[in-house]
């Protein structure tokens, strides 16, 4: 125990500036979607396009792609909860249909197909099948948030746990760090999202 507070210390001491500008900018990001708040994406925009380079530099690579893909999602996200057609300031939290669960399921397990093939194949990872599992989630979670759903925080809720020992494996301490706190909140975020889905009924 002694030799993981160790590690855990000189890893926080270790951690460059662009990291904790990364970290700072998620953990914000998430508080926002918590709230419901379109800030959501400004600062998770900031926060994913460091996380593309950091995932390069640390051989992550299917992080380094699913990093790419949030900034395209937060994008969509950004105008999706904006659009509302109507007097609302943005779209209300709606569950999953039939056809809506068929798609994250096909998005889930034919992106984790892929990711472990390339991975294994073509890169050099020494993570594959936990990078991929991790990766696969979070592709997941972040349609469903773009979308409005609340199953995005279950997604989101798997994918934390894994990533919590992943990134202390590979060295940022920090976003391990990060992680945890991504999962707590996104159990607080579930929460809040199911009250307001009570608030307000899905109109479908």
């Amino acid at each position: 125990m002694p030799e993981i507070l160790e590690a855990f210390i000189n890893g926080v001491l270790a951690t460059s500036t662009i990291e904790w500008i990364a970290v700072v900018t998620g953990l914000m990001s998430v508080w926002f979607s918590m709230r419901e708040n379109i800030l959501v994406y400004p600062t998770g925009i900031v926060s994913v396009l460091i996380y593309v380079y950091l995932a390069f530099n640390y051989k992550l690579y299917a992080d380094m792609g699913v990093n790419s893909y949030y900034f395209v999602m937060s994008v969509y996200g950004w105008y999706h909860w904006k659009n509302t057609g109507d007097d609302r300031p943005q779209i209300p939290v709606t569950v999953n249909n039939s056809r809506e669960w068929i798609i994250t399921a096909a998005l889930l397990l034919s992106s984790f197909g892929i990711l472990v093939f390339v991975l294994k194949n073509f890169t050099d990872s020494d993570v594959p099948v936990w990078d991929a599992t991790t990766t696969c989630f979070a592709i997941a979670g972040m349609w469903l948030m773009a979308r409005k759903k609340l199953e995005n925080w279950i997604a989101w809720i798997i994918a934390d746990i894994i990533s919590v020992p992943l990134y202390f494996y590979k060295g940022l301490v920090l976003t391990s760090v990060q992680f945890f706190i991504f999962t707590v909140l996104a159990i607080a975020g579930f929460l809040a999202w199911r009250n307001s889905l009570r608030n307000e009924p899905n109109p479908d």
